[in-house]
């Protein structure tokens, strides 16, 4: 399990860029973090990278905890040999599925993931529409804001750092700085 192989997997399922592009995002504050940890960062890396790749052929709307994303993806990952560490991780990010986050790399997985979508919303609307410009203090003006950039669950990234036992702002921090670590990539 590599980055090619990760990325590979992602380009068979997922045609939408902006979709590529958070699961590129969630792979670097994956890698950002298994490095904090001193864990596996090729695993932690893969494993944020394709999170969400069976989201765009199988959205699962109606949040069942069987069929859909992120299930029909992990049946997928389990095929090609993927590690129950691994697809454990992966089905956690969904809440509905009923699978605990019980390891580090799956309460990670949960508290990066709505983040990335918030951090890269704020680099948008920044001037420059660079992710050098973002800040803590412009994430935190754009979280009180229930407007902006509404899909993201702002309680679904508390809980996530409350259960990393980061602090949020720290937690923030922590995302940028990982994100401002392939802006290129990103063209942000």
């Amino acid at each position: 399990m590599n980055r090619d192989e990760a990325m590979a997997l992602v380009n068979e399922y997922t045609e939408n860029q902006n979709l590529v592009k958070h699961m590129i995002c969630v792979e670097a504050a994956m890698r950002w973090y298994a490095r904090k940890y001193g864990e596996d960062e090729e695993l932690w890396g893969a494993v944020g990278l394709v999170h969400d790749f069976d989201y765009e052929k199988w959205p699962n709307n109606e949040h069942s905890p069987t069929e859909g994303h992120p299930s029909t993806g992990v049946k997928i990952l389990r095929e090609k040999g993927w590690s129950d560490e691994a697809c454990n991780a992966v089905m956690s990010h969904g809440t509905y599925t009923g699978v605990p986050r019980d390891t580090l790399m799956s309460k990670t997985l949960y508290a990066v993931d709505e983040l990335t979508g918030l951090v890269v919303a704020t680099a948008l609307v920044r001037p420059n529409k660079k992710l050098e410009e973002v800040n803590l203090k412009a994430v935190k003006k754009k979280w009180k804001d229930k407007a902006f950039a509404k899909g993201v669950n702002r309680d679904d990234i508390a809980e996530g750092a409350e259960d990393l036992g980061v602090p949020l702002d720290e937690h923030i921090e922590n995302v940028i700085e990982a994100m401002q670590g392939i802006s290129d990539e990103l063209g942000l």
